[in-house]
């Protein structure tokens, strides 16, 4: 009798499902399964094994002048650049859902920016990059309280006109930007009133600020402010009845990712010393939009690959090729595209494996 008394169920008690023993043992009273503790040990090997990956890379990275020839040490630092900015416009397009067309025009802007800084006030890289993420902040405020009020195409068609806009100001505007000519004699970065006259030590500095910008970035993006950017991607109309605005956090993810856009630019006026209007316009917008997607949006490390992707292909095997380095380069995104429908960071997902112990 005090079988059956145990086995019969209360009137409001749910039936046990399908596969589950019914013995005496009863479920936890909060409902979830604790992790597994291979499934602890797994994930801190997985920790480990990235912070190693990690410091592996910054090593390597930070050894690069000292066995690279100064025309592959620009080249890297020209990657690490570009790394910067696409990562900015993986926060718009990866973890908020707004694809950009005129994103290069906030590191136009940067560029040009840094370039009067240095030509007209002080060449000091500290105070050149500041500014140029000061006004490529400003910029993306004074445009994206207009552009993020729209959605899908209009989106994109608005920030393509902004982008445009900035380009024809460029070439317009030849007294303060030089024209098509562009802005050139850029005087070299200075670090404390030394000048950086080697290109390792330009290098160096280009290094420090875009792993400072990277870190920056992530720190957005991992924070409770980027997981809202997230639900409004994935979900906007749910969590706008959670009581989030998704204007407010979409134009502030805007003005931040101009931000890091224009540092971007501030750099690469700082490297390569010249800025031409063609660095403002469309086709620096769609060919880093293309490096996310090749990279992998919303994971903001894959664009930094992608980046990496572009600029040698573009500048290091595109000349060698009698002028072909532009088809090559859509060959690789088309092959991408069908091989890699995530992008390069999806293949971690692949090498893991799909069968994880998820918490009921």
């Amino acid at each position: 009798m005090s079988e059956l008394a145990g086995q019969r169920s209360s009137p409001g008690a749910p039936a046990p499902r399908t596969g589950e023993a019914t013995g005496g043992v009863a479920p936890p009273s909060s409902g979830a399964t604790a992790p597994a503790p291979s499934g602890r040990r797994d994930r801190g090997r997985r920790r480990l094994v990235t912070a190693v990956l990690a410091v592996a890379l910054l090593a390597a990275l930070a050894a690069v002048p000292l066995f690279v020839d100064p025309f592959g040490t620009n080249t890297i630092s020209r990657i690490l650049v570009f790394a910067l900015f696409a990562t900015s416009l993986d926060l718009l397009v990866g973890i908020t859902g707004l694809p950009s067309l005129g994103h290069a025009a906030y590191f136009g802007i940067g560029a040009y920016a840094a370039g009067l800084v240095a030509l007209h006030w002080t060449s000091e890289g500290v105070v050149a990059v500041l500014v140029a993420a000061a006004a490529g902040a400003t910029a993306a405020v004074a445009t994206g309280w207009l552009a993020v009020r729209s959605g899908g195409v209009f989106f994109l068609m608005l920030t393509l006109a902004i982008g445009e806009l900035v380009h024809q100001l460029a070439q317009s505007l030849s007294s303060v930007t030089g024209g098509s000519n562009g802005l050139f004699g850029i005087p070299s970065v200075r670090v404390a009133g030394t000048p950086l006259t080697l290109p390792g030590y330009v290098y160096w500095f280009v290094l420090v600020v875009a792993l400072l910008g990277a870190a920056g970035l992530w720190l957005v993006a991992s924070s409770p402010f980027g997981a809202v950017l997230r639900g409004i991607r994935d979900n906007e109309p749910r969590m706008r009845s959670l009581g989030y605005s998704p204007f407010r956090y979409k134009y502030a993810a805007f003005a931040i990712a101009g931000a890091f856009a224009g540092l971007a630019g501030g750099l690469f006026a700082l490297v390569v010393r010249i800025v031409n209007p063609a660095d403002a316009g469309f086709t620096t917008s769609a060919l880093f939009l293309l490096a996310v997607v090749l990279g992998g949006a919303g994971t903001l490390w894959g664009p930094a690959l992608g980046a990496a992707v572009v600029v040698l292909v573009r500048d290091t095997f595109g000349p060698t090729l009698d002028g072909h380095g532009p088809l090559l380069l859509g060959l690789v995104f088309v092959v991408a595209v069908y091989v890699l429908p995530r992008g390069v960071a999806g293949l971690g997902g692949l090498l893991r494996g799909r069968n994880r112990e998820v918490p009921s």
